[in-house]
């Protein structure tokens, strides 16, 4: 099994990455990169690996789903008494990972964690269907539970309880999270490893310095 593992290996062969053909801003950057994953028709290419930290510098990594980006940084939304959610408040910094395999591209962001607004959390909680709404009342999410009966039980009785009721409140303890962004780089895989690494730092000045980085 090792052996075959360790011969696994793609040449990248698709396209390469110049500083002559990058917009000046990240954000820019990024977002033509996406809605070419999104022409490309590539599985959930929102899906983003989300690495945060506890207190004392332990990572922890999951994926998430990206529902937002703009300048003022990528958004995304969870349990706040979740693991993430507990590690973002207590330590807000954190890092996202973009996996578009098909175009052998990856982006790579870091920065602080903002909780998003009261108001921003329920224009996206009521913009989620019905089901979903539910399911966040039904999930303490990572906490442990005795059994899955337990929880789909609990789903059932929440059905019933707002039956009747066209809005299901947004609970407090579920929202957003905004990553603003001091380091994005975007990567190109090319042939015989050597890739394309372009890396934009935030400079104190609010502008964006790119430099080109080694495989």
């Amino acid at each position: 099994m090792n052996s075959s593992i360790a011969d696994l290996r793609q040449n990248y062969t698709l396209g390469g990455l110049a500083k002559a053909d990058v917009d000046a801003n990240p954000i820019k950057q990024f977002q033509i990169w996406f809605q070419q994953a999104l022409d490309a028709e590539l599985l959930e290419p929102n899906a983003m690996t989300l690495a945060t930290a506890t207190a004392d510098g332990k990572p922890t990594a999951r994926i998430v789903l990206l529902k937002g980006v703009s300048d003022n940084g990528f958004v995304f939304y969870t349990n706040y008494q979740s693991q993430k959610g507990k590690q973002l408040i207590a330590n807000p910094y954190g890092a996202l990972v973009f996996l578009w395999k098909e175009l052998e591209r990856q982006v790579r962001i870091e920065g602080k964690v903002e909780q998003l607004s009261i108001q921003e959390s329920d224009t996206y909680f009521y913009s989620r269907p019905r089901a979903s709404q539910l399911g966040a009342l039904a999930s303490a999410q990572s906490q442990v539970i005795a059994s899955r009966e337990l929880l789909d039980q609990k789903l059932v009785d929440l059905q019933t309880q707002y039956q009747n009721d066209d809005t299901i409140p947004r609970p407090e303890y579920w929202g957003g999270f905004r990553v603003i962004p001091n380091r994005i780089e975007f990567w190109q895989g090319r042939p015989s490893r050597l890739h394309d690494r372009l890396v934009y730092n935030l400079q104190d000045d609010s502008s964006w310095e790119i430099t080109r980085l080694a495989p």
